[in-house]
């Protein structure tokens, strides 16, 4: 999908609506649920993809990799749990 800029108002209840024309590019339907996301200064939605998430951050990605056993992790998950790993090993833990 190309990048876009959609102006939109937030109504007294704090809702917006999502353009139609995006909608139907993800593959966003009624009832479908969304993930609201913040980064730094930034409001990030997503469509929901259950069993996705990150065992280590929760976060959902279509980079999240499945792994043996069924393990879900993020590239940033997997860095996060090599770094746990590796400091265990040093300390002769593991």
């Amino acid at each position: 999908m190309e990048k876009a800029a959609f102006i939109r108002k937030m109504d007294d209840l704090g809702r917006i609506v999502l353009p139609k024309r995006i909608r139907k590019a993800l593959k966003i339907n009624e009832q479908d649920s969304i993930e609201i996301f913040v980064e730094d200064e930034k409001i990030i939605l997503q469509k929901y993809s259950e069993g996705r998430a990150c065992f280590v951050t929760g976060r959902v990605s279509d980079q999240n990799k499945v792994l043996s056993g069924g393990i879900v992790l993020s590239p940033e998950g997997a860095r996060t749990l090599l770094q746990d790993l590796l400091s265990l090993r040093l300390q002769k833990e593991i």
